[in-house]
């Protein structure tokens, strides 16, 4: 095949989208599909030390099934009264209410991440990834969110919207997914669990937990009678995990005059919030050779799968440049031992610390050759994101470390290695925070899990982001 140039999407025009209409998300006819749990109605009990009394029948949750209810009276120790010029002085009282009914609500999040993630989602499982996505938009619902299911070719995403005090300010976007890397049936022998204070299971941090974390701000705000100072726009994508090929346009759409991006993906393991994120490619090598006889014919015929591992040992040098790393994720040809392989594949995850190295690396995949006479090699880019660079003025960080001190949080960031949907926001400038997902380790393996103890400082600090005016950002942001 004659050479073919394979470069990273370019950047779009953003485009205007009107905001979310007030809309019950219907059930779709298979919303039921393809799934053996749901997430049952989330009650917190009296003898939960976490959860605290419940509400009689009062607050954002009551009567909605499955989702996290209003905490009820206010529990635990206080927090120490906010500065008198800190950022929730307009405000009295709020760092304390949040504080404490953060305490209060944490038992019913902590079972609300572990009943979503008893339903399993893996990206590209429509059915299950549609039964979810009706179980989010009703539990988000119940925390006064209009709720509308756009259809992807892999699963319906989720667009979300809670309206503001003041709607005349830009809006603050937040990003998440409800796909997960794990196969059906990985619960069989890995059920979700409870113990020593930490939760366990599939999808538990990645990002079912970053989800009920959010419905429980939202909640707690409900609870004491609050609204998000500006209108937030929530998109929850169903393809992150595959480099959201079809979910990024949701998320480009929703770009358009927002004050700042908020991503719910997990912080670093010691909390750390994500101010930076390398950029990514799946790529993928398809090669075509010459079936024929291993035995009779064998020099007829030409193997796919040889010249695909010759061309992996390739790959790996263009990989090992400044900036770039490379997992041969998936290998796949062949038909059986006897036969010359006619068809390999293999699909790669690239990740670059830069645009600059992204390209040239794209560019020198898409210059591959065959190695063999009668073999083909075509690479493919399946999805890209760009790289997020650190940025040295970080005023969005400054503000949310000064909440995190008001309601008696140590917080920073740091710049991360995986890629996510705030790759795009934050490699435009905009205002842009990740990280704001349940506290833990282990993202796409099997010791995967949340700390318990932290989710009650999260919840609190994502509604006080949601409740407090934000500074100015940037030249052109207002509010």
């Amino acid at each position: 095949m004659s050479p073919r140039t394979v470069r990273p999407p370019v950047a779009e025009p953003v485009t205007t989208e009107p905001a979310l209409t007030p809309a019950a998300v219907s059930a779709s006819p298979d919303a039921a599909a393809g799934t053996a749990a749901t997430a049952a109605p989330v009650v917190a009990e009296p003898s939960d030390p976490e959860a605290g009394a419940p509400s009689p029948g009062t607050g954002a949750g009551a009567g909605a099934a499955g989702t996290v209810p209003s905490a009820g009276p206010a529990a635990g120790p206080a927090a120490a009264p906010p500065a008198a010029d800190g950022p929730t002085a307009a405000l009295p009282g709020l760092p304390q209410a949040l504080t404490t009914r953060a305490r209060t609500l944490a038992g019913a999040v902590r079972r609300r991440c572990a009943d979503l993630a008893r339903i399993e989602s893996p990206s590209g499982d429509a059915p299950r990834l549609n039964a979810l996505a009706e179980e989010l938009a009703a539990g988000f619902r119940a925390t006064g969110a209009t709720a509308h299911r756009e259809a992807g070719p892999a699963g319906d995403h989720l667009l979300l919207q809670w309206d503001g005090q003041d709607e005349s300010l830009p809006h603050l976007l937040v990003v998440g997914h409800h796909d997960t890397v794990w196969p059906v049936g990985t619960l069989e022998d890995w059920p979700v669990t409870e113990q020593d204070g930490i939760l366990t299971g599939p999808g538990v941090i990645d990002m079912k937990g970053g989800l009920a974390v959010l419905e429980g701000a939202f909640a707690l705000l409900a609870d004491l009678g609050q609204r998000p100072h500006r209108t937030v726009r929530l998109v929850v994508v169903s393809d992150e995990e595959v480099g959201s090929p079809d979910g990024r346009r949701l998320v480009e759409r929703q770009l358009r005059g927002a004050a700042a991006v908020l991503g719910l993906e997990p912080p670093h393991p010691d909390g750390r919030l994500k101010t930076a994120r390398r950029g990514s490619s799946r790529v993928r090598l398809t090669v075509t050779g010459r079936e024929a006889h291993a035995g009779n014919d064998a020099a007829e015929g030409v193997s796919a799968v040889d010249e695909l591992v010759d061309q992996l040992v390739a790959v790996r040098g263009l990989a090992c440049q400044p900036g770039t790393e490379l997992n041969a994720g998936r290998i796949s040809g062949g038909t059986r031992a006897n036969v010359v392989a006619g068809r390999a594949e293999a699909e790669l995850g690239l990740r670059f610390a830069t645009a600059e190295a992204q390209r040239r690396t794209l560019d020198n995949l898409a210059r591959l050759a065959a190695l063999r006479p009668g073999a083909r090699v075509r690479t493919e880019v399946l999805s890209s994101r760009p790289a997020w660079p650190e940025r040295a003025a970080n005023p969005l960080l400054r503000h949310v470390r000064s909440l995190a001190a008001v309601l008696g949080q140590q917080l920073d960031g740091g710049p991360a290695g995986g890629a996510g949907d705030t790759n795009l926001p934050g490699s435009r400038g905009l205002p842009t925070l990740d990280g704001f997902g349940a506290v833990g380790a282990g993202a796409h393996a099997r010791h995967e899990h949340i700390r318990i103890d932290q989710l009650a400082p999260r919840i609190a600090l994502l509604a006080a982001l949601l409740a407090v005016p934000l500074p100015r950002l940037r030249d052109r942001a207002e509010g």
